[in-house]
């Protein structure tokens, strides 16, 4: 007989609610609990959907007892979550960004590695289909060797000065680079693997006064590679979030945003039979596999099924787990600390030394800025360290 998996919910505000729908209608899932701070919100989900309601979280998870919880929480309450869960065998789906330090999600990452659990963190993007056509082509070498990419991300998200949520308060985990960038720099990872190193980043402010709304970095890749990220979520001339790709190599070129995949090849691939010389163009509809369930995108569905298809198979994800979220967050670490030293000024180079430029204020979050620079070397020890654990526990296997 089919078994179900017991699923539950923690935190259901925007991305909560759309997760607790197409929780509710999979075929392999019994939603079995669901928690939240706000009793309005409680009451009317316990009303109409009869599943059991909480508003103590480690309650839920001691009285539903579910095989996997999905984390929709404000950023900073992720890393206890996480750890509640995996003290007590659960697996865990977690909203992006993953931790606010880089340290936390790489031991998180090696715990759960060393209790079989199953991890997966909200990066949707990977599941579009015209992303993962740019993830195909690089890796088939369609391109040739790749020299540099461009990761954009644009939205109306910030359009005056206004506050009231989590996601305007730097103490929440909020800002463009949490919040925003990070989904194009976890693409650029995937393409690319790790960043060595990153410069040249601004975290500005548009309109708000804590957080930063617009955010640019060079990102560092071994062989000389280089990626340069462009994110504003304080841009009115996009209806919604867009997101765009485009590589370079030495054998062609590749622009990607959610509709389309455009390739350029200088000379046809023999792994890519279906590409010819010249410009190709492959649309999301032929890219995209059908879902059960569409909410928002195909992407927020096929990710879910993804991770229940892993943990009814007792398959560990180490590629969309959280050792590889936590390289992400390492990144925008890595970001933090290189904007709070500023640009080099004039006289700098003979002393080989930096010193910030006069700002008329901060423009980076005030909590994670203190710890940038630590959280920069405390988190490559820590990945370091899960990366490790991984392959002592899977014997080396990727």
């Amino acid at each position: 007989m089919h078994r179900m998996l017991r699923g539950a919910l923690v935190g259901v505000g925007k991305m909560g609610l759309s997760h607790q729908s197409i929780l509710n209608a999979h075929p392999d899932v019994e939603l079995v609990g669901i928690c939240d701070s706000s009793s309005y919100l409680l009451g009317v989900l316990g009303k109409y959907t009869g599943v059991p309601t909480y508003s103590n979280y480690e309650k839920m998870l001691d009285e539903a007892k579910p095989d996997f919880v999905l984390i929709a929480t404000p950023s900073k309450l992720h890393g206890q979550m996480a750890r509640a869960a995996i003290e007590r065998g659960v697996h865990i789906f977690c909203e992006k960004p993953f931790c606010l330090s880089a340290e936390e999600g790489a031991a998180l990452a090696a715990a759960a590695t060393a209790r079989d659990i199953v991890t997966q963190v909200g990066y949707h993007n990977r599941f579009v289909g015209a992303f993962q056509e740019v993830k195909r082509l690089i890796d088939l070498g369609g391109i040739g060797e790749v020299t540099h990419v461009l990761a954009e991300a644009y939205g109306p998200v910030v359009l005056k000065p206004q506050g009231g949520t989590w996601r305007s308060k730097s103490s929440e985990g909020g800002g463009c680079l949490y919040d925003y960038a990070a989904h194009p720099i976890n693409l650029v990872n995937w393409y690319l693997g790790e960043p060595v190193g990153v410069g040249g980043t601004v975290l500005n402010r548009v309109f708000s006064r804590e957080i930063d709304d617009e955010v640019s970095s060079t990102m560092y890749y071994s062989g000389g590679r280089t990626a340069q990220l462009s994110v504003n979520w304080s841009d009115e001339s996009v209806r919604k979030m867009t997101t765009r790709i485009t590589a370079w190599g030495t054998g062609g070129r590749i622009f990607a945003d959610r509709q389309e995949c455009q390739a350029f090849l200088r000379q046809p691939h023999p792994d890519l039979p279906d590409y010819t010389a010249g410009w190709n163009v492959r649309y999301t509809t032929e890219l995209t596999k059908p879902v059960d369930f569409y909410l928002r995108g195909e992407e927020y569905s096929a990710q879910i099924d993804h991770f229940v298809s892993s943990v009814s198979a007792g398959k560990l994800d180490v590629e969309h787990d959280f050792g590889s979220a936590a390289v992400t967050d390492k990144v925008m670490g890595m970001m933090v600390a290189d904007s709070a030293r500023g640009p080099r000024v004039a006289g700098d180079e003979a002393a080989g030394t930096w010193t910030a430029a006069p700002a008329s204020a901060p423009t980076i979050h005030s909590l994670v800025a203190e710890r940038g620079r630590e959280w920069a070397a405390r988190g490559a020890a820590a990945v370091k360290r899960y990366r490790a654990a991984r392959a002592q526990r899977t014997g080396g296997r990727s």
